[in-house]
């Protein structure tokens, strides 16, 4: 019975409930997952040392460097299911899950190990440095060299849980994950309780991402015959078909990921030629304008298993409306909340630090990148568009034209131009190019669609 529901939820439920129902629990999700990647910042902020507030911003990069391995076997299994679900191909869809679930695993103990044995090397390249390198080192052991697998494994269960439609569960999962660590944060962060500073702030993200994983991992026992995701030993395999299908929407979108983290470390690199208190107020600013972009994440992500489901099941009217639909809600609330953000600037950056120059060149910094997130939602429509069809080489162009050809050169020239302010600047370039781009080729291949099932 609970199998049928989610059958008709991609075929026959109106698609705008359709979408509220796969969109409002991840949605929900990206709003936590939005405090949760602020409370470090905010906890830390409120020491009220920049030094320490600093070896969080640098050590984003590499914890951002783990949506590499989620994006390539959390999207690429999951993108390989919900076609799967559209053909009723029910063993395809458990041995994909399987197979995304194991590789997972593999891939996160290796970069425990990896970040372990090159400790140093690892931290110069994240720019560490000087007073910072010594917090920058406790938050990396605990985030990475003990927390690098319930990390990854989390979010792709959680991607392997929503692709079968089970979105409120995923929703849940990662929710319970993150409210922990919010509720840890303050304990372990500040001189009142155990004063660990940056380190404990660390060793909450770890803890929380056990939790997390310990949930998915029993909702998968529990339901046992009433899931299409399977991690069955058994059931993995390196099948070649199964390994093609995943890699092919899964690589090009971890190439992103890596692009992303290749981008955010220029940046800090750039930033750090001006200081701790500028990379301190780029990385409050930053995380800030990441509110509006989690929740066009959370949009675009919900409706993937809806728009792969119906391209497999070759239902052009109902992919197209679930497109249409999921841009306008998108653009709609990115605007209104980059209006919000850049009228009450100062205010914001505020909450975070009461330092002058923090809170000048913060606000700045986020006037300038909170527009952005406006244009950066229809690139996420097009590029989970691209993924859920099964167009990785798409994706990967979008990757590529966002990083190696728009933004990374936009950072050299507007710094040259406007010494540390037009830094902030070079975001809002690329995405409104990429928006322009992301346009053109939705209404392509949507209108190419319609032609085939003619």
């Amino acid at each position: 019975m609970e199998l049928d529901k989610k059958t008709a939820l991609f075929e026959t439920t109106p698609v705008p409930k359709a979408i509220l129902t796969l969109a409002v629990p991840t949605v929900a999700s990206s709003l936590v997952m939005i405090l949760y990647n602020l409370a470090d910042t905010f906890f830390v902020g409120m020491l009220n040392d920049p030094i320490e507030t600093a070896a969080v911003t640098f050590a984003a990069p590499l914890i951002l460097a783990f949506n590499a391995i989620n994006n390539l076997f959390g999207i690429g299994s999951a993108s390989m299911m919900s076609r799967a679900l559209g053909r009723k191909d029910y063993e395809t869809v458990r041995r994909s899950s399987a197979f995304g679930f194991y590789c997972a695993l593999i891939c996160g103990l290796l970069i425990s190990l990896g970040v372990a044995l090159f400790n140093a090397p690892v931290l110069s390249v994240l720019g560490g440095k000087g007073e910072s390198l010594a917090p920058l080192k406790e938050y990396v052991k605990w985030t990475v060299c003990f927390g690098a697998v319930p990390s990854i494994l989390n979010v792709v269960l959680a991607y392997l849980i929503r692709a079968e439609g089970s979105a409120l569960h995923a929703g849940i999962g990662t929710m319970s994950g993150c409210l922990l660590n919010i509720i840890l944060d303050p304990i372990f962060i500040l001189p009142q309780f155990l004063d660990m500073g940056a380190a404990g702030a660390g060793l909450a993200t770890f803890i929380s991402n056990t939790v997390a994983c310990v949930y998915f991992l029993a909702i998968i026992a529990v339901k046992g015959k009433n899931t299409y995701v399977c991690i069955k030993p058994s059931e993995f395999r390196l099948d070649r078909r199964i390994a093609t299908e995943v890699c092919k929407v899964g690589v090009p979108a971890a190439i992103q990921n890596l692009l992303n983290v290749t981008g955010m470390t220029v940046l800090n690199n750039f930033m750090s030629v001006y200081g701790d208190i500028a990379v301190t107020a780029m990385g409050i600013a930053h995380k800030i304008a990441m509110i509006p972009m989690y929740v066009s994440m959370g949009i675009s992500q919900g409706v993937m298993p809806l728009v792969g489901y119906n391209y497999s099941a070759k239902n052009p009217k109902r992919m197209k409306s679930a497109v249409v639909y999921t841009s306008v809600i998108s653009v709609s609330f990115l605007a209104v909340m980059a209006a919000l953000l850049s009228f009450f600037a100062e205010d914001v950056i505020r909450l975070f630090m009461e330092n002058a120059e923090v809170v000048e060149y913060g606000a700045a910094f986020m006037r300038a990148q909170a527009p952005a997130q406006v244009f950066l939602c229809m690139d996420f429509i097009a590029v989970a568009v691209f993924q859920s069809c099964g167009m990785g080489l798409m994706s990967l162009i979008f990757a590529l034209l966002r990083k190696v050809v728009l933004e990374i050169p936009a950072l050299v020239v507007l710094d040259k131009l406007f010494p540390m302010y037009g830094i902030a600047y070079a975001q809002l370039v690329a995405e409104f190019v990429l928006a322009v781009a992301a346009v053109i080729f939705l209404i392509r291949i949507l209108k190419k669609f319609e032609r085939e099932c003619k």
